[in-house]
């Protein structure tokens, strides 16, 4: 087979702009005829969606990466282990984005190009079939992200359809795109190359407990896989034709009055969203759900009709993105250790084709999870690959007046206006860990304009303004945590109805701070100078209007409310000394009355705690993880008590952060680690030990504390013992 040169987009015919109103699915097929060794073929492989590639039978990959109105991309995927010499058969199932933005999902973008490009393979010759058969349904009144739950019924036409031996002569003749009907961002030659790898697949297997579900007859059974997974579903199975299969997936039992024992069967139930599958019953039909489905249990309900229905398999494959976790970390703390397994598996969950805020209820990459998310990849593993993509995607989503989209790709407005600042955090972090000035330089501009919009909107007594409001209500939705007293005002601080946020002006103060650093580090020292004396005037502004007579920083100007957020980030930015800062941070540790820190924010309390040497009390935030273990849960939550939605959040993973980078001590101490402090931080712990895999190789640590006596040792890779700078916590 000739390679081809130049690619080439595919439809069905009729259909290069057919305008449909919700997602759609077509099947493409094509025969190859191999003379002698699978060499490598060069491929490249996208579409105006999402596609699925098999070579005969197998799943090769799925794509093409998240894009938007300003970038598309395609694969180059490796056909060689799945092809051989002679006859080969390769199917690609595209699934179309229909329907207009709010009602389709919101992080896939179209321009209503039907069709699939290729190139390396001869574009003629694609047999192709629409699957009227599978209706793609919301998961739920109002606010719908994914769109990608099915109502199937059997189509007997694509029965068997990625099998070689498949009779396609009924299936049309897929037709070229003429080049002047594809937009430029969909022209090959514009099609940017993938940023980050192919996600993984893990084959796994449920142990069915029954094989045959007789006539008119309703069954029902609960599947575990014993810890949330994101797979694919495929679903195996004989005759039965009219039957009904419906697959529940959830993520845990929930109790009438919540969430307790995720896994307590007898007083709990199952919620979450369903795939309906009508049989054609057929001797051999097989259902897979095109998207990845998420779970830790699925709930089968069968309901037949005039015949049988034999089950032959229910499979599904583990997918996610590739993550290589290589720092592990044993504490004298025995209950850290089941923490850090949930918080890895909920990092894990969360990594797809972007980071995601959970896989199971929104899929959407949002700036706050994803700096947290980043930081817990960069501890263990060092792989900054799609931590850029994200650095880029939050840049192409800047609007006018300098906010970013909360969460992007998104083709809907989603703006939570400090979200905005946490951008500038994800940038310093990748200065710290890699140290790359030309993508600081790139990206700075954006920087810029992110500061420019708070600057636009100070008071005249120096603080930002009231920016948002609550969400649903104002345009803009001024989230900060999922505290409880803040849950009937969704995340912001109550002050917030009244007037200006203390936390937005101490998020703005943050960011000028880092950006100044950004600005120094790639030597634009007269901005970073400019923005460290904006810096100080803001710092001074907070001080005078948001601090009561007891020295606590209160929720707003002129407010009496007062959170444990506020004197955190007092502490991160300076606001507070240390002295005052210790003081208020105990004041909200002894007084629960006090507006505390959820999981989103307990990486922000840990640092503040450590900056103030109360880092001892992080032993009773623990208890919210501790909590989870208990409860049966393989991920981490969202949030504990009243708004634990999701099971699986990944700005709760802190534990991969906190091991190796605190308790053991491993951190940049200058950008791109070419300092490295060894500075251990034990709180209660009277041991720990482990490696830590660094951007400059693996550092062994391990240290005891017995009283005053502090025996450290450290060992590892020759570039990286070489860059450790003397502190005394090693004398």
């Amino acid at each position: 087979m000739a390679a081809v040169n130049r690619g080439k987009w595919i439809c069905p015919p009729g259909s290069v702009y057919e305008a449909i109103d919700q997602a759609r699915l077509v099947c493409f097929r094509k025969e190859l005829r191999l003379s002698g060794s699978t060499e490598k073929m060069p491929v490249r492989i996208s579409a105006d969606g999402r596609y699925k590639l098999y070579a005969n039978g197998k799943l090769v990959c799925f794509g093409p990466c998240k894009g938007d109105d300003k970038r598309r991309y395609a694969d180059e995927p490796d056909l060689r282990p799945y092809l051989k010499a002679g006859r080969n058969l390769l199917a690609v199932e595209v699934l179309l984005v229909g329907g207009d933005a709010w009602n389709s999902n919101h992080s896939l973008f179209t321009t209503g190009l039907n069709g699939l490009y290729l190139e390396g393979i001869e574009p003629e010759g694609w047999r192709c079939h629409v699957c009227g058969a599978t209706r793609f349904v919301a998961e739920e009144k109002g606010f719908s992200p994914l769109h990608i739950h099915e109502e199937v019924t059997g189509d007997p036409a694509a029965a068997g359809w990625k099998d070689a031996d498949f009779d396609d002569s009924a299936w049309d003749t897929a037709q070229l795109c003429a080049d002047e009907d594809v937009p430029a961002i969909l022209r090959g030659e514009n099609l940017l190359p993938r940023p980050i790898p192919f996600m993984e697949l893990k084959p796994h297997g449920f142990t069915l407990p029954l094989c045959t579900v007789a006539a008119h007859s309703e069954e029902r059974f609960v599947l575990d896989a014993g810890e949330e997974m994101t797979a694919f579903l495929t679903l195996a199975l004989s005759g039965g034709k009219g039957a009904v299969i419906e697959l529940l997936q959830s993520e845990c039992y929930v109790m009438p009055e919540g969430k307790g024992n995720r896994l307590d069967r007898v007083n709990g139930h199952l919620e979450g969203y369903t795939d309906s599958y009508t049989v054609a019953g057929l001797d051999r039909e097989v259902y897979e759900p095109f998207w990845f489905r998420t779970f830790r249990f699925l709930q089968v309900t069968i309901r037949t009709a005039d015949e049988p229905l034999e089950l032959k398999a229910l499979r599904y494959d583990e997918t996610g993105y590739p993550l290589a976790v290589k720092t592990a970390v044993t504490t004298s703390d025995p209950t850290l250790a089941p923490i850090w397994e949930i918080s890895l598996r909920t990092l894990k969950r969360c990594m797809h084709d972007t980071y995601m805020d959970c896989p199971f209820y929104e899929q959407l990459q949002y700036v706050q999870d994803t700096r947290s998310e980043i930081l817990y990849t960069y501890a263990v593993s060092a792989d900054d690959r799609m931590a850029r993509q994200a650095i880029d995607d939050f840049a192409c989503s800047q609007r006018p007046d300098g906010l970013l989209n909360a969460c992007y790709p998104n083709k809907n407005a989603n703006v939570i206006p400090g979200f905005s600042l946490y951008y500038i955090l994800m940038l310093h972090d990748h200065m710290m860990y890699f140290g790359e000035k030309g993508l600081i330089r790139q990206y700075l501009p954006t920087v810029e304009r992110i500061l420019q919009f708070f600057r636009s909107h100070l008071t005249q007594s120096g603080l930002v303004d009231k920016v948002g409001g609550v969400n649903g209500e104002a345009v803009e939705w001024s989230f900060i945590d999922w505290a409880a007293d803040w849950m009937p005002t969704s995340g912001m601080p109550t002050a917030g109805l009244y007037g200006p946020l203390t936390m937005e002006s101490l998020l703005y103060l943050y960011g000028l701070q880092k950006a100044a650093e950004l600005a120094d580090w790639i030597g634009e020292t007269a901005l970073a100078g400019e923005w460290r004396n904006q810096a100080e005037t803001l710092r001074l502004a907070i001080r005078q209007n948001c601090m009561d007579k007891s020295g606590m920083l209160t929720d707003g100007p002129g407010r009496a409310e007062l959170s444990q957020q506020a004197q955190v980030f007092g502490v991160l930015t300076g606001t507070l000394t240390e002295a005052e800062g210790r003081r208020n941070l105990l004041r909200t540790v002894e007084d629960r009355t006090i507006t505390q820190c959820t999981v989103a924010m307990c990486f922000y309390l840990f640092r503040a705690l450590e900056m103030t040497c109360l880092y001892e009390y992080t032993d009773r935030y623990w208890n919210i993880w501790r909590e989870m273990v208990q409860n049966g849960c393989s991920t981490c939550v969202e949030s504990p008590g009243s708004y634990a939605r999701s099971e699986c959040h990944a700005w709760g993973s802190l534990a991969l952060y906190e091991l190796p980078t605190v308790i053991l001590g491993v951190r940049p101490a200058a950008p791109g680690y070419e300092k490295i402090e060894v500075r251990p931080v034990p709180g209660v712990l009277t041991s720990a030990s482990g490696t830590v895999h660094t951007p400059r190789g693996d550092l062994n640590v391990a240290w005891e504390k017995a009283g005053e006596e502090w025996n450290l040792q450290i060992s590892g890779d020759a570039d990286a013992v070489r860059r450790i700078i003397p502190n005394k916590e090693q004398k």
